[in-house]
């Protein structure tokens, strides 16, 4: 079942005779915090755009019947993942 170290090691443990190197609470706050920054499902972002660029996308977005955010959103992402290009 458990080898000769493995043994001492667990005798180590249940006695107190080990001590963590780590606050353990500190670390899964920290994990927990990390997870939920990068697991989200959006992000939040502030752009710059011209005027008459926003017009035409609130527009075409009305034409289309959803919100010009979302239609923004809908054009990040389809660059994101290769369907979009942009011409240089």
């Amino acid at each position: 079942m458990f080898d000769e170290e493995e043994l001492s090691i667990l005798e180590a443990l249940e006695s107190g005779a080990l001590k963590s190197s780590i606050d353990a609470e500190q670390e899964i706050a920290l994990a927990r915090q990390a997870a939920r920054e990068n697991l989200s499902k959006s992000k939040n972002i502030t752009l710059r755009l011209n005027m008459a660029d926003v017009v035409a996308v609130k527009r075409k977005a009305q034409e289309s019947g959803i919100p010009y955010q979302t239609l923004i959103s809908a054009l990040i992402h389809q660059y994101a993942v290769g369907k979009v290009q942009i011409e240089a």
